[in-house]
């Protein structure tokens, strides 16, 4: 497994990192889930990303019990705060002190561990003064319930505030997760050259698309029983937007360039993520501990500048690119309106 630093920090994570997002907890029975963070530890990983949004706070459960025995040195475990958990109330949600300081208890409590590596603002909060979240999260630094901070899906100027104030507060704002993928680079023209300026990292997810970069959706065809695109829990919808028939028609193009790089599909897209110099990780997620074998072997794999051309070429027509999709929720969204 290769090992890089998570941004500017002296924190080192690995290149590939594990997501019990949609699945753990949720889409896949408990024991599934325990064998495929097994497989992770045993292919290397030493990074897991989780947030206590994920199946209403159970994924953080599952990842504490699965990681229960575990050298915790060994250990770089992530998790978030932001949308809202339990029954939805009005302070069940955002980045308001009070907020962060019963969330961050909370996780530790799920995760069986009484600190994590890196604790993140899991999407902007329009209604919450940034000072105030920012102080709230060096609160949590000082009492040693996190180690370093991060946000994610946040624009570059938020980016650049937040920064500010965390170099005022004496904290480590080290990290941003967006979603970054062959097909979805909102983040290039303006995040990546504001991150790169301040040293922050990316630690990237859906880095194959919900699984639409395997090639195993086929324009014009039905989709495969049991994939994300039939789970109707909520992975259909996040899906949905890629199952076009020009996009799954340049993904197939793609399979000779996979195979001339001796890779799968699957792993010429991670492999494609981890060639930004930005990112420092791309967060991997699996029903079955055969994916993560298969998706593990992308960490490493260098793609020369003509591979990387001829990829361009064929997707190009169906990037999505504009920075301004990266957006800020609706208080309506996060109280179910």
């Amino acid at each position: 497994m290769e090992i890089r630093n998570l941004g500017g920090s002296g924190l080192k994570i690995s290149a590939i990192s594990y997501g019990n997002w949609l699945t753990h907890g949720s889409q896949v029975e408990e024991d599934a889930a325990l064998a495929c963070v097994r497989q992770a530890l045993d292919e290397g990983i030493t990074t897991f990303d989780t947030a206590d949004v994920y199946a209403n706070t159970a994924a953080e459960t599952v990842l504490g019990k699965a990681l229960q025995g575990e050298r915790r040195e060994g250990l770089e475990i992530f998790t978030k705060v932001y949308w809202p958990t339990g029954p939805g109330a009005h302070n069940d949600h955002g980045l308001s002190r009070k907020h962060i300081h019963e969330s961050i208890d909370a996780s530790l409590r799920r995760l069986g561990t009484d600190h994590v590596d890196l604790y993140q603002a899991h999407r902007y909060d329009d209604e919450t003064p940034l000072e105030e979240t920012m102080e709230a999260f060096a609160d949590v630094v000082r009492a040693g319930k996190a180690l370093y901070i991060g946000v994610s899906e946040w624009r570059a100027e938020q980016i650049r505030e937040a920064h500010a104030l965390a170099r005022e507060l004496r904290i480590p704002l080290v990290s941003n997760q967006p979603q970054y993928n062959l097909l979805w680079r909102v983040i290039e023209a303006e995040v990546v050259p504001t991150c790169e300026e301040l040293g922050i990292g990316q630690i990237v997810w859906s880095p194959i698309a919900q699984g639409v970069l395997t090639g195993k959706y086929r324009p014009g065809q039905p989709h495969p029983e049991g994939s994300r695109a039939t789970d109707a829990k909520g992975g259909d919808r996040m899906i949905s937007r890629w199952l076009k028939d020009d996009v799954l028609e340049r993904v197939q193009r793609l399979a000779p360039l996979a195979d001339q790089a001796g890779l799968s599909l699957a792993q010429l897209a991670v492999a494609w993520t981890l060639q930004n110099p930005n990112v420092s990780s791309a967060i991997i997620g699996a029903s079955r501990p055969e994916q993560v074998t298969e998706n593990v072997k992308a960490a490493g794999v260098r793609l020369d500048a003509d591979l990387l051309a001829a990829i361009d070429e064929i997707v190009e027509p169906v990037v999505t690119r504009d920075p301004d999709l990266t957006t800020t929720p609706r208080r309506a969204d996060l109280m179910g309106g």
